[in-house]
């Protein structure tokens, strides 16, 4: 998440139209810092969800979200995006204001300062992005970046860096998965040093209409595919302590003068020292040691993913979650975890990027 460089401050407020068990309601009026004109037509959206609305003309806005934690998005042409997490918790407060800061000349900052911009950048760097932003799957491969213009390319002879930032928010057209996103992409960088990159954003998800019987159930087929093994599966299944019902496996990375080794747990939830929140609806774990291994027993890995790894023999999706030392991590029901910079992951989760990606509010009951 971007380093917060404007006000805002976003209160939850909670009405009795729908059951209070069950959804709460964010409300408050977004503005322009410096003139204080209200801003119509505004973006006010919960991150990885189809939960969205625009701000009225006077700047008003209203979401309803089920309960669960999100990180909230306002996004405005011109201006810096902002974002702000929220929790079923924050129920009951009253609206208030938000102001938002015009954009001081980003793009040409950047590129006067460290980096140097690549006048053919789509056509230079236009597929390692989608590689390394959307993926090599195969639903990354079913995805179509709708408005590629919008994007700027800076590359760093000195730092052997490239950057590529956005003008205004992607769409992506996902379909493998249904799906149209909407991302405020903050920045990808990609370090050629150390061969690793690293992409921030805000993505809203839209839900497409199928042409046929045929393609919804291709999308409802390709979204479970997606969601089994994921983070996002993971995540709620320690929620609600069915990891083993679910398929995961957790185990322990360690090394020993230099040779790394897996440790096997007998409890779960005793050596993730799981605590409950019951009044605030989450749940706080902190691993006995940083390096988690997830392992997702019920499916092996893609095809692609072996050919990419050369690693024929894995029978198992094998992931790494590294939490920050000294660091809990808690997570709300919908499977939202904070703080979300004090995990890394590695292996399998890696794999599938923005094409594989999935809403919170996804229900693979339905």
């Amino acid at each position: 998440m971007k380093k917060i460089l404007f006000s805002l401050l976003l209160i939850i407020t909670s009405f009795a139209a729908f059951s209070q068990t069950d959804f709460y309601y964010i409300t408050g009026k977004v503005i322009d810092k410096s003139t204080k004109a209200p801003l119509a037509a505004a973006s006010v959206f919960a991150q990885n969800t189809t939960f969205g609305t625009i701000t009225d003309s006077a700047g008003n806005f209203k979401l309803k979200l089920p309960n669960g934690g999100y990180d909230i998005a306002v996004t405005y042409t011109g201006f810096e995006t902002d974002s702000r997490r929220v929790t079923t918790a924050d129920g009951g407060n009253k609206g208030a204001l938000i102001e938002l800061s015009a954009k001081q000349n980003e793009m040409m900052d950047v590129a006067i300062v460290s980096t140097g911009i690549v006048r053919n950048g789509w056509e230079k760097y236009g597929q390692f992005f989608l590689d390394n932003f959307i993926g090599t799957t195969k639903f990354g491969q079913d995805c179509i970046v709708t408005n590629h213009e919008v994007l700027k390319f800076y590359f760093s002879k000195k730092r052997n860096r490239l950057k590529v930032l956005a003008s205004e928010p992607l769409i992506i057209q996902n379909n493998a998965l249904g799906y149209k996103i909407t991302y405020a992409l903050d920045s990808f960088v990609n370090e050629y040093n150390t061969q690793v990159s690293l992409y921030t954003g805000s993505p809203l998800f839209e839900e497409m209409q199928p042409a046929n019987d045929a393609e919804r159930t291709k999308w409802h087929d390709n979204r479970l595919h997606a969601y089994n093994g994921s983070m996002l599966h993971f995540m709620k299944s320690l929620y609600n302590k069915t990891l083993k019902e679910n398929g995961f496996d957790v185990q322990y990375l360690t090394r020993n003068n230099g040779v790394d080794s897996a440790i096997q747990v007998k409890d779960y939830y005793a050596s993730l020292n799981y605590d409950k929140d019951d009044s605030a609806q989450t749940v706080e774990i902190t691993p006995n040691q940083p390096n988690v291994i997830v392992l997702y027993t019920k499916e092996k890995p893609g095809a692609d993913y072996l050919a990419q790894t050369g690693d024929t023999q894995t029978q198992y999706q094998l992931s790494i979650m590294t939490i920050a030392s000294k660091q809990s991590i808690d997570i709300e029901q919908n499977g939202y975890y904070y703080d979300q910079n004090d995990i890394t992951v590695a292996g399998y989760w890696t794999w599938r990027k923005a094409g594989d990606a999935l809403p919170y509010d996804f229900n693979p009951a339905q």
